[in-house]
């Protein structure tokens, strides 16, 4: 607001009080807001199993589709893990939470693997040049045979720990050597199933 004082030429503002204070309050009066939730036991299995039966049966190989659900998958996985503490003393609750576990894990190693081999693809293709032809040609990966060898090895390496997940693997890292051995030439340990 604007005063006019006599005199004055031009409105001066109004101000505050100098001692001006707010209100008292109660500290005291402030309780913190707490709240908890607790699951029944077959609640949390069924959570677990659900948990697992989504991740376990979409297609690992799709990469957009790892994109859009696995942010959500994380943060279920992390609700998941709060809710199953009071039961993961117990062995089928343990049981179940270390295979939802281990499926993460797979989870991520196949889809880190499977970027690589993506990318060695694309690179192979980009060398060859506008369809092929050799023009507008990129430079060649020169350690191509290192880089199949050890996604190779990489991919032996996740059947021997994880069998139970051989179908997954086989979808992601598998197909991803078969990809690859389209565009490069190299060998492995089971290349005869895909061909």
């Amino acid at each position: 607001s604007r005063l006019l004082v006599p005199g004055a030429s031009t409105p001066r503002h109004a101000t505050a009080p100098i001692f001006w204070h707010p209100a008292p309050t109660l500290a005291a009066a402030a309780r913190p807001y707490i709240t908890v939730v607790k699951y029944q036991r077959e609640d949390v299995l069924a959570k677990l199993d659900d948990f697992r039966a989504e991740v376990f049966s979409t297609n690992w190989a799709d990469y957009l589709n790892l994109v859009y659900n696995v942010p959500f998958w994380e943060s279920e996985l992390d609700k998941l893990t709060s809710i199953v503490q009071p039961y993961l003393h117990e062995p089928e609750v343990g049981a179940k939470f270390g295979e939802v576990q281990e499926l993460m894990d797979v989870l991520y190693q196949c889809e880190d693997v499977r970027d690589h081999l993506n990318e060695l693809a694309e690179l192979c293709t980009r060398a060859s040049g506008f369809m092929g032809t050799g023009y507008a040609a990129e430079e060649k990966v020169e350690n191509m045979d290192e880089h199949a060898k050890l996604c190779a090895e990489a991919y032996d390496s996740l059947l021997a720990k994880h069998p139970n997940f051989k179908p997954k693997i086989e979808q992601t890292v598998g197909h991803g050597l078969a990809v690859l051995r389209q565009k490069h030439k190299f060998k492995w340990g089971s290349m005869h199933r895909y061909f």
